[in-house]
């Protein structure tokens, strides 16, 4: 060496990377009127185990340790994350609507509540591993939607639950994509 130090650097650029979603308006964000119940619903989906937090932290865990060797695929990530973010300050302002408190916290029916922590999420150590969990936390956070859909008598929310379903069918068609890919 000549008494310059070698260093690692990522060669992935992630500038102007978009969201990964489908290419549809969302509904405007109103509810019919305020309602704790339906907010607490929301909150599930907002910081559950099943959420768009636990979304956007996976994502993000997993786009950082794959930019190094697989630099598409960190990036259809990344673009996945931002998605999910979108629909976590949808549903945030959903929850404030109906008179909820956006603190992290899960509310379930029964009285309890858990704070969002990074246990949810997976991370396993291989990319097919990682995209096997992406794409099982997709599928779950799908049938979560559908079930509160149905649940809620409100058809402003559950349109706008109906187009956030449209982006997580998307993420599953890419991430079975990236699956054959690896």
């Amino acid at each position: 060496m000549d008494g310059r130090k070698d260093s690692l650097a990522c060669s992935c650029d992630f500038s102007g990377i978009k969201p990964v979603m489908v290419e549809l308006p969302y509904p405007p964000i109103r509810v019919k009127n305020e309602n704790l119940t339906y907010a607490n619903l929301l909150s599930i989906d907002y910081c559950g185990a099943v959420s768009e937090m636990t979304a956007i932290t996976q994502y993000i865990n997993h786009e950082n340790r794959l930019a190094a060797s697989r630099c598409p695929m960190a990036k259809a990530l990344l673009g996945m994350a931002i998605s999910e973010m979108m629909h976590l300050q949808e549903l945030s302002e959903m929850i404030v609507l109906l008179g909820g408190k956006v603190d992290y916290t899960a509310k379930f029916r029964n009285g309890d509540w858990k704070m969002w922590t990074p246990e949810y999420m997976k991370s396993p150590d291989q990319a097919r591993q990682m995209l096997q969990a992406d794409l099982d936390a997709e599928r779950a956070t799908i049938d979560q939607y559908r079930m509160h859909i149905n649940m809620i008598a409100d058809n402003y929310i559950n349109d706008v639950l109906e187009r956030i379903i449209k982006d997580e069918e998307y993420h599953v068609m890419m991430l079975q994509f990236l699956l054959k890919e690896v």
